[in-house]
C-alpha cells in the first residue's frame, strides 16, 4: 500500500509541532512534508507577517499541485488553519493552539481574525481541541461538536521519567515558558524575591529565550536574587527532562493558558506544579489536591503558596506520585497518537470513497 502523506503547516521548530509530526509517522506511517512561514511573529515584523500569509495563499495552491498530499494539518485556526482550508486539499484538519486563537481580544485585527476562523472551522474536516477548556471555545463559535476531537497529543513517557526530588531541603523551581511577557516570568521573579526575604532557601532555574531575557536578568539583579536564578537561555528539548528530574516544582504564570505540554512534562518528571489559575489549568490542577493554582497578576499569592508548598513535603511526595500516574492514563503519547493517527486515516478513506 502507498504510504499517505500529509503536508504540515506550521512552525517546525516548536515541541508541539514536532511531537505531532513524529506521532503520525511513528504510529500513522505518514510520510509528512512541511510549510511555515518565514516571519517572526512581533511588533513590527506583524505586518510583514500578514502581507506574507496574504502571498502565502497562492503559494500553498502551487504546494498542493505539484506534491498532492492526501491530507492537509495546521496549527492556528487564524493563520495556518485558515490556509489550509483555503488550500483545496481535503481532508483537513486544524488545531486551535490557545485557549482561543483570538487572543488578544483588543486588538484591531480581532474582526479579520474572527472571520478567518470561522471560515477554517467552516471548511474542516476535523478540529483538534487539545483539551475542554479549548473545546469550548470552539462550540461556542458556531456548530462543529461533530468535527471537534477533544485529545492531547500527549508526552513520550519513556523521554520524561519520572524522579522523585521531593525530599529536597530547598525549593529547587523550573520554568519552561518561552521568555515573552504573556507569561509574566517577572512575576515570578518578584514572588523568589520575597522567599529571599525571608530566608528561604532556593535555586530558580529559567529554561527558554526570548525578548524578554535581557530585563528578566536586570530583574533578578535588583531583586538580589541573581545567585540564586540560573538562566539556560534555548536549550534542545532533549535536555529539559534532566533539568524537570532535578528540580522538585514547576512554576508556570501565563496570563493565558490552552494545554500545556509543558505542564505534562513536569508532572511526568516528578515536579509539583503551581499554575496560573486559568480554564485551560483547571481541568488537568485541582486546587491543593494534585497541585496548586495561583492567580495572574499577584506575586505575593504565588510566593504564600510556594511557602506553604514547601511545608507541607508529605503533601506534595503524595501528590507527585499520584499525577505520574495521571499524565501515564490521560496524556501517553503512545496511546493519544494512534488515535490520532487512526482518524486521519478514516478521514482519508472517507474522503477517497467520495471522489
Amino acid at each position: 500500500m502507498t504510504k499517505k502523506r500529509i503536508l504540515f503547516l506550521g512552525e517546525t521548530y516548536r515541541a508541539d509541532a514536532i511531537t505531532w509530526m513524529n506521532g503520525l509517522r511513528d504510529f500513522g506511517d505518514f510520510e509528512i512534508v512541511t510549510w511555515e512561514l518565514q516571519t517572526a511573529n512581533n511588533g513590527i515584523n506583524r505586518l510583514f507577517r500578514l502581507l506574507e500569509l496574504a502571498k502565502a495563499l497562492l503559494t500553498i495552491k502551487k504546494i498542493a499541485k505539484r506534491l498532492h498530499p492526501d491530507m492537509i494539518i495546521a496549527e492556528r485556526t487564524t493563520s495556518y488553519g485558515f490556509l489550509a482550508a483555503y488550500s483545496g486539499i481535503q481532508p483537513i484538519a486544524i488545531a486551535q493552539q490557545g485557549i482561543t486563537d483570538l487572543w488578544p481580544e483588543n486588538t484591531i485585527t480581532y474582526p479579520l481574525k474572527k472571520r478567518i476562523q470561522k471560515y477554517a472551522f467552516q471548511k474542516a474536516n476535523l478540529i483538534h481541541a487539545w483539551g475542554e477548556a479549548m473545546a469550548d471555545h470552539i462550540k461556542v463559535s458556531g456548530d462543529y461538536c461533530n468535527k471537534i476531537m477533544i485529545l492531547p497529543k500527549g508526552i513520550n513517557l519513556d523521554f520524561f521519567e519520572f524522579q522523585d526530588a521531593s525530599h529536597s531541603q530547598m525549593i529547587h523551581a523550573v520554568v519552561t515558558r518561552s521568555l515573552f511577557p504573556e507569561y509574566q516570568h517577572l512575576l515570578i521573579l518578584k514572588a523568589f524575591g520575597i522567599l529571599k526575604q525571608k530566608n528561604i532557601p532556593f535555586k530558580l532555574v529559567i529554561i527558554g529565550d526570548g525578548p524578554e531575557m535581557k530585563n528578566l536578568k536586570s530583574a533578578a539583579r535588583q531583586l538580589q536574587i541573581a545567585n540564586e536564578t540560573e538562566f539556560t537561555g534555548w536549550i534542545e528539548n532533549t535536555k529539559i527532562p534532566t533539568y524537570l528530574q532535578a528540580a522538585n516544582y514547576y512554576i508556570s504564570t501565563p496570563v493565558t493558558e490552552g494545554v500545556s505540554a509543558s505542564l505534562f512534562e513536569a508532572m511526568a518528571c516528578g515536579c509539583f506544579p503551581i499554575v496560573s489559575d486559568l480554564p485551560g489549568n483547571q481541568h488537568w490542577i485541582q486546587q491543593k489536591i494534585n497541585g496548586i493554582l495561583v492567580g495572574v497578576e499577584n506575586e505575593f499569592n504565588l510566593a504564600e503558596e510556594l511557602q506553604w508548598a514547601f511545608r507541607n513535603p508529605e503533601f506534595t511526595q503524595k501528590v507527585i506520585l499520584a499525577n505520574r500516574k495521571f499524565v501515564e492514563e490521560n496524556a501517553n503519547y503512545k496511546i493519544n497518537m494512534k488515535k490520532i493517527a487512526l482518524k486521519y486515516h478514516e478521514l482519508i478513506a472517507a474522503v477517497s470513497t467520495t471522489v
